[in-house]
């Protein structure tokens, strides 16, 4: 027999756009709670009166099916395709139900209620395509062509974590991120990497715990030289000393998400989003 403690609990994330922003706060909020177990789907470009009908239809064919009321997380702006969500069975957590009213109170002007023109978007696009393929093409040190307008220039040794913060800050931020990757030649010198001594002041350092420099390591190369520990002791080691020696600034990305080590960079590097 199947108790309600052993069904996963049905969470919608709905939105008139993406569904990100839903995704994210939702599950921000769904973490607070252990020993809970959801059942995830995502619904984005809920942006007429008949998707939601739909969506209302499959929601409550789901409270339905598994005898449990399902959570709502959205982030649709149109008031009219919101309330129509509003009436299928369960728990229904809208942020712009939950903020918007305050801050019309607030700022004394009513809110449009839709999402953003076309031409906003469109420029939001634009600059974010505009950083992805500057990062693409600027990754692991493949070239120095334009490398002067690079916001910011990753460095650290193989595998930890350059080309996934780069392009997170691109897609994120509209960030020009550009990374080098340390090799052994360039950590047996004293001196900074001919290629980004110029760009001293765009340089920052990310290190890693060398045991789990090896555990990645060996995914990729399994036993080799390059993926041993001795290795990537003296590799991270060497980095770290290159990095006070210049005054790099740096983070450790063991034990941090691309979003944390994002945010660290901006903050370390005085950078601003473009979008």
């Amino acid at each position: 027999m199947t108790t309600h403690s052993q069904i996963r609990r049905p969470a919608f994330f709905i939105s008139d756009r993406t569904g990100i922003t839903s995704e994210n706060v939702g599950d921000a909020l769904l973490e607070q709670f252990d020993g809970i177990k959801f059942k995830r789907a995502t619904y984005p470009f809920i942006d007429t009166q008949e998707k939601a009908h739909a969506l209302v239809h499959i929601i409550n064919k789901s409270a339905e099916e598994s005898g449990i009321r399902p959570l709502i997380f959205s982030s649709i702006s149109n008031n009219e395709v919101r309330e129509i969500v509003k009436t299928a069975q369960g728990l229904h957590l809208s942020y712009f139900d939950a903020f918007l009213g305050e801050l019309e109170r607030e700022l004394g002007v009513s809110a449009r209620h839709s999402v953003q023109s076309r031409v906003h978007n469109v420029e939001k696009y634009d600059a974010r395509m505009e950083a992805v393929n500057f990062a693409l093409n600027h990754d692991d040190g493949v070239s120095d062509r334009d490398l002067k307008e690079a916001d910011v220039i990753l460095m650290g040794v193989s595998r930890s974590g350059k080309t996934p913060t780069c392009l997170y800050l691109a897609l994120q931020y509209g960030i020009r991120a550009a990374n080098y990757p340390l090799t052994p030649d360039d950590l047996d010198t004293t001196d900074l990497p001919r290629m980004v001594k110029p760009y001293k002041h765009k340089l920052f350092g990310l290190t890693i715990q060398p045991e789990r420099l090896h555990d990645i390591r060996q995914e990729r190369r399994p036993n080799s030289t390059y993926a041993s520990l001795s290795t990537c002791r003296s590799e991270v080691a060497e980095a770290q000393a290159m990095f006070r020696r210049h005054g790099v600034p740096h983070t450790n990305t063991t034990h941090k998400s691309v979003e944390e080590l994002a945010v660290s960079i901006m903050q370390a590097c005085q950078l601003k989003r473009r979008f």
